[in-house]
């Protein structure tokens, strides 16, 4: 890497840091904001908080692709700060609401802006060597990690001591501090290979993807793997006051979460790296298999440490799957259309974002949380089975050494 790339490398991890960090600041308690804007029974904050959580990624999911073409048009600079400025906006204006409706509203409004991290993967892939993709994009993810580990802890402190409406408006402005230091980055593409073309149709893209089926294996895998990971999220905190007990609830259940994210934190650099030397897909593979045979513990545990230590274990595979999983669709797609195929691929993964928590929440219901676990390992199994498949299918498109 060159020191012009390095440098953008350093500004976007500390973006990705605050928006990540600020984005998880307030997820935590929307539903207890809900609560304040009349006196409503359980069910209906239950229903909302479904509801309100889920509409930003429903919105994001459209328009994903559209940002990643204008972005490979126009310049994915341009995207970010726009999009940090829509988020950053967005969640300044969720400080005034007085109702359900509004803040439904402004959630979807919010989607269409929601993107900046996988806009930011884009961004620093196109600036980086083919052959060092993984550990610089393992590196970028770290900053996201980081903030993601630290943004409910410091919401929690800031909700607790000035208040809900409060802690949104002080988080924009992270948010938007965010888009500022996109400015300071400066937009390049590494040299591209003479002859390749400058600009790709919509429907040119969506071939190219067709044409490559080990690719698009590996982004259809993308919605699997989210559904698989967020199947878990609503149901955590209940299933560790389950094995736990009510005192320190909140506390506990952040030590649940950040379990992942620690292991995430450890690994999403070194698994970018292995990537890089032994090829993307085998690396892929292997992460999988292994976060699908973590996650069947999880369902059989019967203390609280014996949750962590399997979340901790359950990041340490997470962590590198989107790393490699960008830096080979770094590999195989043209630098020129890159933006919208992640923004599929990231369209994909909001689509998991949705499907995941409600199908969680009605397995636990029907069948305990034991069952959301044992289907949570299943997904992934099955993913690294069909991926496996995919490459002795098309060994000449499953090829995947650095060139």
């Amino acid at each position: 890497m060159n020191q012009q790339s390095k440098r953008n490398l350093f500004i976007m991890w500390f973006a990705n840091f605050f928006i990540a960090g600020s984005m998880t600041m307030v997820l935590p308690f929307i539903s207890l904001y809900i609560e304040t804007f009349g006196d409503f029974s359980s069910a209906y904050v239950q229903h909302w908080s479904g509801w309100t959580f889920a509409i930003t990624f429903v919105t994001a999911f459209i328009f994903s692709p559209i940002w990643g073409r204008i972005g490979d048009l126009y310049g994915r600079k341009k995207i970010l700060i726009i999009s940090g400025l829509g988020m950053g906006v967005s969640i300044f204006l969720m400080g005034y609401v007085t109702s359900v409706g509004q803040l439904f509203t402004l959630r979807l409004f919010m989607g269409i802006f929601t993107g900046f991290i996988s806009v930011s993967q884009a961004y620093i892939s196109t600036q980086t060597p083919k052959e060092i993709a993984g550990r610089v994009l393992g590196t970028l993810q770290t900053g996201s990690i980081t903030g993601s580990l630290m943004g409910p802890l410091l919401g929690g402190i800031l909700a607790d001591t000035y208040g809900y409406a409060n802690t949104f408006q002080g988080t924009s402005f992270a948010i938007i501090l965010s888009a500022i230091l996109v400015m300071f980055t400066k937009e390049y593409v590494i040299e591209r290979t003479k002859g390749t073309k400058q600009k790709y149709s919509s429907k040119e893209v969506i071939l190219h993807i067709i044409r490559h089926p080990v690719l698009l294996t590996v982004m259809l895998i993308s919605s699997l793997v989210q559904i698989a990971h967020f199947s878990i999220q609503p149901i955590l905190s209940l299933y560790v006051s389950e094995l736990h007990g009510p005192e320190n609830l909140a506390f506990f259940a952040g030590v649940a979460f950040s379990a992942a994210g620690a292991g995430n934190l450890l690994m999403a650099r070194k698994w970018g790296k292995i990537g890089d030397q032994h090829g993307y897909i085998k690396v892929l593979i292997i992460l999988l298999l292994l976060a699908g045979i973590f996650y069947i513990p999880g369902g059989f545990v019967t203390n609280m440490w014996q949750l962590v230590l399997v979340r901790f274990l359950l990041g340490v595979t997470i962590g590198g799957i989107i790393p490699v999983r960008v830096a080979y669709i770094r590999q195989e797609a043209p630098l020129t259309m890159q933006g919208e195929v992640l923004g599929y691929n990231t369209s994909l993964r909001f689509l998991g974002n949705v499907i995941g928590p409600a199908m969680g929440g009605i397995i636990s219901a029907y069948f305990g949380f034991t069952a959301v676990f044992l289907l949570t390992s299943s997904l992934l199994i099955i993913s690294g089975l069909i991926l496996l498949a995919s490459t002795h299918r098309h060994p000449e498109l499953s090829k995947d050494s650095v060139t």
